[in-house]
């Protein structure tokens, strides 16, 4: 093989490394190695690396990642191709170390895009098994809402209460999650001045501010709090703004399984 014919064979470890090549470039690259230790041990670093891709468990990003990746598409202007400026011919020939360096400078210039490519042909291929962003199933519950962890949960239970007026309120928990969601049916309007207050119940019997009910006949309401070892779930009629504590009896308590 010619030396200067294939003296940028460096280049070409990235493409040989995910099988690349054709038939004949692999066998001068192959023949290459024999006699190049940094080509060997880059190949190596390089199949590890899609190995690893491989190995790893699919994860979903946030649906913001795929939005900002297509917007970037367009906004981002790609760079111009590298060129090669016109090199005057000397008027006496270079000294050999001289023509060693330009040598290398060019070899290292021609490993540029090589390697860009050989790494996007490493996601592309890997990362097919890592990268799933938008059909992972199995992940999906992360990005959900505490209402809709608790109401989805494995181990979700319900408490269900009814009034006199004919309303309903249900209260559903998960201690996985350590949330609780509460959610009503045609409940009255209270009264002037006054709100629908939440309250956990602690082990110990103390009612914890838990959040406010808005006005609407037909909520649902997460629980402020953890409520993993909550054993019951209040609600009680509270000034404007709410109480640090109660300051009525409950008109609702919903007690808890452990």
């Amino acid at each position: 093989m010619n030396h200067h014919q294939w003296d940028d064979a460096h280049a070409l470890s990235g493409a040989y490394a995910v099988d690349a090549l054709d038939a004949e470039e692999r066998a001068r690259f192959e023949s290459h190695l024999e006699n190049c230790q940094h080509c060997r041990d880059e190949v190596d670093g390089l199949r590890d690396a899609a190995a690893a891709l491989g190995s790893s468990q699919p994860t979903e990003p946030p649906s913001s990642v795929r939005d900002a990746v297509l917007a970037g598409i367009t906004g981002i202007r790609p760079l111009p191709p590298v060129t090669a400026e016109p090199v005057p011919v000397p008027d006496t020939p270079p000294s050999p170390a001289a023509d060693l360096s330009a040598r290398r400078r060019l070899r290292q210039l021609r490993r540029v895009p090589l390697l860009v490519a050989a790494a996007v042909i490493l996601i592309a291929t890997a990362g097919l098994a890592v990268w799933s962003p938008w059909s992972a199933p199995d992940d999906e519950k992360v990005h959900l809402s505490v209402t809709e962890r608790v109401l989805t949960a494995d181990d979700a239970a319900r408490v269900e209460a009814a009034f006199d007026d004919g309303s309903r309120a249900t209260v559903v928990i998960s201690r996985s999650v350590g949330r609780a969601v509460i959610l009503t049916e045609d409940m009255a309007q209270p009264p002037d001045g006054r709100v629908y207050a939440l309250w956990l119940q602690s082990p110990a019997g103390v009612m914890v501010p838990a959040g406010l009910m808005p006005d609407d006949p037909d909520a649902t309401v997460p629980l402020d709090g953890d409520a993993s070892r909550a054993t019951a779930v209040g609600i009680t009629i509270e000034p404007d703004g709410g109480s640090p504590e109660p300051t009525s009896e409950p008109i609702a308590v919903f007690p808890l399984e452990a």
